[in-house]
C-alpha cells in the first residue's frame, strides 16, 4: 500500500510518519506545500492512501484536489474543525483532529481498509440489500393538521425533526415549526436515509439543511442548520462514524 503525507508542520509530519511506519505500512514520500504536490502528483504515480493536513504554508489542500483531482483514498489531519464538511464531500475516508491518538488513526486505516476489501458478486446478503435499495421507497410529503386546516410539507422543506415535551415536530426551512402526530421511532423507516440522518435519540436532520459541524466534547460532533438553531442537535458518540459515513455517500 502506498501512502502519501501532505503536512507542511515538520514535527506532525514525522511523528505520523512514525506512527504509519510502527504499524508496518510504509511512506512514500512527505511534502510541505501545495505547489511541491501538485508537481509530485505530475511526476509519480497515486498512492492508495493520502494524508493531508489542510491549511499549508502556501494556500489550503483543497486546491491540489481541485487541480489534480486524485483518485486516491484521503484522511484528512488538521488542528482545525471548520473545514470539515468541505473535507467529507471529498473522496475522504475520515477527519483526524490534532494532536492524533493512536487508536484514532488505527480506527481511520481499518475504515479504508474495510473500503478496499471486494465484494463477491454472488453474496447473497449484499444482492438482497440492492434488490431492496431499488424497490424501496420514501415519503416525500407530509400532511399536517393545523386546527382545522391541512398543510402539506415536502420532505424536501424539512430541516430537522424533533422530539420535545413527548411530541414531535418539524421544523422547515421556512421557520415553520408544525406538531406532528408520529413519533422520530415511527418517522425514521419512511425517510429516505440518504437525505435524513437520526444523530440522536431526539433529532433527526435533513443533509441538505446543514450549515456547519463542530467537534464537540467527548468526541461528538454539534450540528449547524441553516434556520434552525439548537444546542441539542449533538451526534451521539456511538453514531459519530456512521454520521461521517453518510456525509460522505
Amino acid at each position: 500500500m502506498k501512502i502519501l503525507i501532505i503536512e507542511d508542520e515538520l514535527p506532525s509530519a514525522r511523528l505520523l510518519r512514525r506512527k504509519l511506519e510502527g504499524l508496518g505500512y510504509t511512506v512514500s514520500a512527505t511534502l510541505q506545500t501545495v505547489e511541491e504536490s501538485m508537481e509530485w502528483f505530475r511526476s509519480n504515480e497515486e498512492p492508495d492512501l493520502l494524508f493531508m493536513d489542510i491549511q499549508l504554508a502556501d494556500g489550503i489542500s483543497f486546491e491540489i484536489l481541485e487541480q489534480i483531482k486524485p483518485s486516491s483514498a484521503i484522511i484528512f489531519t488538521t488542528a482545525y474543525d471548520e473545514y470539515m464538511l468541505r473535507a467529507f464531500k471529498q473522496n475522504s475516508i475520515d477527519y483526524l483532529l490534532k494532536p492524533i491518538e493512536d487508536e484514532e488513526l488505527e480506527n481511520a486505516i481499518e475504515k479504508f481498509l474495510q473500503f478496499r476489501r471486494p465484494v463477491s458478486p454472488f453474496d447473497l446478503a449484499t444482492f438482497e440489500a440492492l434488490f431492496k435499495n431499488t424497490t424501496q421507497t420514501f415519503k416525500e410529503r407530509f400532511t399536517i393538521r393545523i386546527g382545522q386546516s391541512l398543510k402539506v410539507v415536502t420532505t424536501r422543506q424539512i430541516e430537522c425533526i424533533y422530539s420535545e415535551n413527548k411530541g414531535t415536530y418539524l421544523y422547515t426551512n421556512e421557520n415553520g415549526n408544525y406538531l406532528f402526530d408520529q413519533t422520530l421511532d415511527a418517522l425514521t423507516p419512511q425517510l429516505s436515509p440518504k437525505d435524513f440522518f437520526r444523530i440522536n435519540r431526539s433529532a433527526i436532520v435533513q443533509f441538505d439543511a446543514i450549515k456547519n459541524i463542530a467537534v464537540h466534547s467527548n468526541a461528538r460532533l454539534k450540528i449547524y442548520l441553516k434556520h434552525y438553531e439548537s444546542d441539542e442537535l449533538i451526534v451521539s458518540r456511538e453514531k459519530v462514524a456512521a454520521f461521517k459515513n453518510w456525509l460522505d455517500k
